[in-house]
């Protein structure tokens, strides 16, 4: 331990870069009786001096291949001066639980991030292991350091009588899209939606990142080597294949085309039509023309503005706190009780409280947060409240600064008594009827609920979530005590989102996440508040982010004093 006083060495790294991870498979497990595998690649990342695993992300799953060449990539912060250890497992997904554990395993690799970025071309392949008696085939990594460029490409396409590949039907085409790297490879960057039963379709809009394209090098030309997953050879910065979709997952070629983002971008003013070009049907018919025809209807950018954007141009964040004062939480006199705070230690409450707080009012200028409790009976006359003011004040309930967050909660606690039921719709309600107020950018809401306990109002809480995710807020939920936390993970829209009566929430506003889960063994707070900060904040920036798009709301010019 250091002596008082005494300076000790940053621990945190500065990333060098962001370097995007392009996934393949070779060779794998069949796992599937009529079929062929349905993979999808996990990526797990080992924390600096630490032996966990932790999930960073998962591929898409694509149907019916043991060869995939995966569209979704990793992107990852690049520290020349750590080790940092990436583990990829491959599982057939034959089931439809998000439980990655219910699917059939088909093996692993582990390889150090610099490992496939010293490799030659940023190129790794690496054995599948893990399936005893079984040869698993093969991982193939691609790193590519990523541009700052931050515009984004709307575009939509459109074909004109592609090649018939059914024997009963049309075609089904859709469309993939390679940019060009340095060494004149190529690397997946996009699938269009099928268009079934058509040789004329009309794609969907999508919109794809310009560094995605083309890395940000509007005219980058390779020079025509073959990549590692075998595709052809096409000069160009973008090469676009066109195929008919099969259930069963060979899809039938049509033919292939390229261009750059430069001459895409010449769409902006005229229709661009591209020679759907077959070299194999070139090669032998002497009046082949070509196998149609593919025409870009629409091209525009813009450019993608990020968190730090909205921060400079004066979005404030807001910072409202409500705590669980329900009985279920036990007498805060009592050492037990969760409330309960020694001279030694904060209470679960409090440390929640701590760690979010103190990050989240960096970005509050004027640093008063309303802090409200709910499930008490209050002085003077002992009704139930949901939305009680911590500092007693109905008129003004925002406290001065964390510290006066805390000073208001343990004189809450000194002077109500803890009742229930658990309801979260009110205070919601609340803090969305003050998010109401001011919807232009300038001013976005967090609510950081703290409980126990199973919810009481559910319904009224996903009424008040869907209406709240249209407005400029976000909700955390921090589950502290030994309760299961089932119905919180549900108000969590990761993977399906939070519905009421038939209306979906816009966006996906609730972060949740149970305390337990970042105690520290060693009982070092610090760490424990660190971790959990860290976690239930991550999402902020990106539900920020969805909120002003949806809206179309630019960040302001910074003040340049």
């Amino acid at each position: 331990m250091a002596s008082p006083g005494a300076l000790e060495p940053a621990t945190g790294s500065v990333p060098g870069t962001k370097v995007e991870l392009t996934v393949s498979c070779r060779n794998l497990l069949d796992m599937d009786t009529f079929s062929k595998s349905d993979p999808v690649v996990v990526l797990f990342v080992q924390g600096s001096g630490s032996s966990e695993w932790k999930e960073f992300g998962r591929t898409e799953v694509i149907d019916n291949t043991l060869n995939p060449d995966f569209v979704r990539k990793f992107v990852l912060d690049y520290y020349f001066e750590e080790k940092q250890n990436l583990r990829f497992d491959v599982y057939n997904v034959d089931s439809k639980s998000c439980s990655i554990l219910k699917q059939d395993f088909l093996g692993q690799a582990f390889v150090a991030l610099g490992e496939v970025i010293g490799s030659q071309r940023g190129r790794l392949e690496r054995a599948l292991t893990g399936v005893p008696g079984k040869r698993c085939g093969t991982i193939l990594l691609l790193a590519e350091e990523l541009s700052n460029c931050r515009d984004i490409v709307t575009m939509q396409l459109c074909a004109n009588k592609l090649d018939k590949k059914d024997f009963f039907g049309k075609s089904d085409p859709f469309l993939v899209f390679y940019r060009s790297n340095e060494d004149g490879t190529f690397t997946i960057c996009h699938k269009t939606e099928v268009v079934k039963n058509t040789l004329n379709p009309v794609w969907q809009p999508f919109t794809i990142p310009v560094r995605a394209l083309c890395n940000g090098d509007y005219d980058r030309y390779g020079d025509g080597d073959k990549d590692i997953a075998g595709f052809g050879h096409l000069l160009g910065t973008v090469k676009i294949d066109v195929y008919d979709w099969d259930r069963d997952g060979s899809h039938d070629f049509i033919g292939e085309f390229a261009t750059s983002y430069r001459e895409l971008s010449r769409a902006q003013s005229q229709f661009t039509v591209y020679e759907v070009l077959n070299p194999r049907k070139k090669c032998k018919k002497k009046k082949y023309v070509n196998s149609g025809t593919v025409t870009l209807l629409s091209f525009s950018v813009e450019s993608e503005f990020t968190f730090v954007d909205y921060i400079r141009g004066g979005t404030q964040l807001n910072f409202t706190v409500a705590i669980d004062f329900t009985a279920s939480n036990g007498m805060p006199s009592h050492p037990t009780s969760l409330h309960y705070a020694s001279p030694y230690q904060l209470s679960a409450y409090a440390l929640a409280l701590k760690a979010v707080g103190e990050i989240i009012q960096d970005y509050d200028s004027d640093k008063l947060f309303p802090a409200y409790g709910f499930g008490a009976k209050i002085p003077p006359d002992g009704k139930i409240s949901h939305q009680f003011p911590l500092n007693n004040n109905m008129d003004n309930p925002s406290c001065a600064g964390i510290e006066g967050v805390l000073e208001s909660y343990l004189q809450s606690l000194r002077t109500v008594q803890l009742y229930g039921p658990t309801n979260f719709a009110p205070v919601i309600n609340q803090v969305a009827g003050t998010a109401a107020q001011v919807t232009d950018g300038s001013q976005y809401h967090v609510l950081l609920i703290i409980t126990d306990g199973v919810i009481s109002d559910m319904l009224q809480t996903k009424e008040a979530i869907v209406t709240a995710s249209a407005l400029p807020m976000s909700i955390i939920i921090v589950g502290v005590g030994p309760a299961e936390f089932e119905a919180m993970e549900e108000l969590d829209g990761d993977e399906v989102r939070v519905s009421s009566r038939g209306r979906y929430a816009e966006r996906d506003i609730v972060q949740f996440v149970p305390f337990r889960d970042y105690v520290d063994d060693s009982g070092n707070q610090v760490l424990s508040m660190a971790r959990l900060a860290k976690d239930v904040l991550a999402e902020i920036p990106e539900q920020l982010l969805s909120y002003m798009k949806t809206r179309d709301i630019k960040p302001r010019r910074a003040d340049p004093q």
